[in-house]
């Protein structure tokens, strides 16, 4: 599949909830792939965000575009340990943010950047294994997010990893879930979708999709 095919198919969800064309954007993940691979397999395709779930991964690609003189914007995707938030020197948005530690080392890094990367929190999808905010915690840590000098634009959530019988409806009950919340708070960006689920994420209503699999097989 191809960037435009998946674009396709995420104006088709679009048009299925009745929202506007281009409500939603591509995430383009490549964890893995060379930037000669991106730039053939994504970037000939226009200008999207270039997310990386890896740090160092990530500091190294935007060198080495920045050397070829290739722009991009940046999203980190992946979770955050302190030792590696001095990588996200070129991240524009940073997706998964779960405490408040990590808002601090991030405005703390920045001062000396010159510029912040703006954030989204991830929600808690309900399975013990996974990371996120609990939903009940949420107000609070936006709030002390948001005293660190940050821009808070929306949430993040990981579907349930579920199949079978019934696993659409949990995984949009999770999707539905993000998108009350992120409204109740005020926030306008929604990071949720992946390769497999995101025409079902874009129906309920989220703006960004990440996705890479897809686009480089």
């Amino acid at each position: 599949m191809s960037v435009p095919d998946v674009l396709a198919r995420i104006r088709d969800a679009e048009a299925q909830s009745g929202r506007p064309p281009g409500s939603a954007r591509l995430v383009a993940v490549t964890k893995g792939q060379d930037t000669d691979a991106i730039a053939r397999a994504v970037l000939t395709h226009g200008a999207f965000p270039l997310g990386e779930g890896r740090a160092q991964e990530l500091r190294d690609k935007a060198a080495e575009f920045t050397a070829r003189g290739m722009a991009a914007e940046w999203h980190y995707i992946g979770p955050l340990q302190r030792n590696k938030v001095k990588y996200l020197k070129p991240v524009a948005l940073v997706h998964a943010i779960e405490a408040e530690w990590q808002a601090e080392a991030i405005a703390q890094a920045a001062a000396g950047w010159g510029h912040a990367p703006d954030v989204l929190l991830q929600l808690h999808n309900g399975e013990a294994q996974k990371h996120g905010i609990p939903a009940a915690e949420l107000p609070g840590v936006l709030k002390a997010v948001r005293d660190t000098g940050l821009t808070v634009r929306g949430l993040m959530v990981m579907a349930p990893d579920v199949e079978g019988e019934g696993a659409e409806a949990t995984i949009r009950a999770v999707f539905r879930g993000a998108a009350q919340r992120a409204h109740d708070l005020g926030l306008s960006e929604l990071s949720m979708g992946m390769s497999g689920d995101y025409p079902l994420a874009v129906q309920e209503g989220a703006t960004l999709v990440r996705v890479g699999r897809s686009l480089f097989t």
